[in-house]
């Protein structure tokens, strides 16, 4: 799983870094700008070429952590009086614009691209069939229950459980209730409203938004069928043998194999009394879990695992696919939806509604692209689409070194009718370095507590 996450990351730089970079270059060169390196990582070329009249050095170097495009500039060296016109900052204050925005531009459109590509294909998923509705939460509230089918949210037909939660998260970041078109199980349609007030952004960020609202998709369920039995351990000292179905604990109905953990765990060290079926006939046993710690408190184990064959899964397959057009339509909804909402959570974390927990890393960005891989080639270019959206908001910022903070820099030229000091370019480029260097130290530390968790 480390090698697929690091190849992944790779591959996931490689593409997205390449696709900004190609951006501003791609606009230099129509414009007239002469574009001496196109480099994908810094450091030490591990491989070089030129390549046209310009001949313009192609570079991959040993430190996949970014690019660039290295364009003629008299700030940076002499230049030749003949090429003078093709000179970065010889251009007018339309062309540097253009120039400094292609890239998050580029990723954008990659995004809007992947995403149509992904929804005239087929994006796989499970159908939004609620399993669970917990009480005393917005769902008990809003009168859900098991069964009910999402038709809509606010409108927008939501095939998927993907797309659902999509329209849901949106909502959160917007308005303090939602919407929804629901078909119970007995076929009947109907409208209910589901209260957001409770719900906090962070909730987003951890994966948590189902479970505040206080329901669960329907899934996989499995029978309480003890499978392999751990040599030595409590289950075989008490007699529990493989196929034995337990149906009683305690004298309380065994419902699924969930349900038999959670009983086992919460009795560490006390003896719990199984009653089971094996082979038609009921047995009485009791087996004591033993005790083992799990962060700060302890918990029962017994030592049994279920049955692969008593797994059923009782989820409804279900595929979101348009036409050419619709799908691009919807690209570009999905694409301007997420860069939304990332401008959103940044502008809550900023004014302190957001935790800046919701920042990530390249470890955690590495995490997730090997998940991703494993789940196939349509989720690795939905992975590869989100990261491009949040790569081209993030340049978008209003700091210096950032493509952002050129365009602040261009927006203060456009105002003063000239450009700013050298001097107060360099105090805001240190600002902006140094303000980025805190984001980073944070999310690594970000990564780095998640990992300790997860590990």
């Amino acid at each position: 799983m480390v090698l697929l996450s690091i190849l992944a990351y790779i591959v996931t730089l490689g593409v997205l870094v390449t696709v900004h970079e190609y951006g501003h270059f791609w606009v230099a060169r129509r414009l007239g700008v002469k574009v001496l390196r196109f480099s994908i990582g810094f450091g030490r070329p591990l491989y070089s070429r030129t390549f046209g009249a310009d001949a313009t050095e192609f570079s991959i170097c040993a430190l996949p952590l970014g690019g660039y495009v290295r364009m003629l500039d008299e700030r940076e060296g002499p230049v030749e009086p003949a090429e003078v016109h093709r000179a970065f900052n010889r251009q007018s204050l339309a062309t540097r614009t253009a120039v400094v925005v292609a890239g998050p531009l580029a990723n954008f459109l990659f995004a809007v691209i992947a995403y149509w590509a992904m929804f005239v294909h087929g994006v796989a998923g499970i159908a939004p069939i609620i399993g669970e509705v917990r009480p005393d939460t917005p769902a008990a509230q809003a009168r859900l229950l098991p069964g009910d089918r999402i038709l809509s949210v606010e409108g927008d037909p939501v095939p998927t459980w993907e797309a659902a939660i999509q329209r849901l998260v949106e909502r959160v970041l917007e308005a303090e209730s939602v919407r929804l078109e629901i078909r119970s199980a007995n076929g009947h349609e109907r409208a209910v409203t589901l209260d957001l007030g409770a719900l906090h952004v962070d909730d987003v960020g951890r994966g948590e938004l189902l479970q505040r609202l206080g329901t669960l998709p329907q899934s996989v369920r499995i029978e309480p069928v003890i499978g392999r039995i751990v040599a030595g351990s409590p289950a075989e000292r008490a007699g529990l043998a493989p196929a034995d179905r337990v149906l009683y604990a305690d004298g309380e109905k065994v419902t699924d194999f969930a349900d038999l953990v959670r009983r086992v765990q919460e009795r560490p060290g006390e003896p719990v009394v199984f009653i089971v079926d094996r082979a038609g006939t009921q047995l009485e046993l009791s087996v004591r879990p033993d005790s083992v710690p799990q962060g700060a408190r302890y918990i029962g184990r017994i030592g049994a695992g279920h049955d692969p064959a008593a797994v059923i899964d009782e989820r409804e397959a279900a595929v979101e696919r348009y036409d050419v057009l619709t799908a691009l339509l919807h690209g570009v909804d999905k694409t301007v939806t997420i860069a939304g909402m990332t401008v959103g959570v940044m502008g809550r974390m900023l004014v302190g509604q957001a935790s800046v927990e919701n920042l990530s890393g390249p470890i955690a960005i590495a995490e997730y692209a090997g998940r991703s891989a494993l789940f196939g080639v349509t989720a690795f270019v939905s992975f590869l689409a989100a990261v491009s959206i949040s790569l081209g908001v993030l340049n978008l910022l209003p700091v210096p070194p950032l493509d952002g903070g050129h365009l602040l820099n261009y927006l203060v030229e456009f105002v003063q009718r000239k450009p700013l000091s050298e001097a107060a370019q360099m105090r805001l480029l240190q600002m902006g370095l140094m303000l980025l260097m805190i984001l980073t130290a944070i999310a690594l530390t970000n990564d780095l507590a998640r990992a300790t968790l997860n590990g």
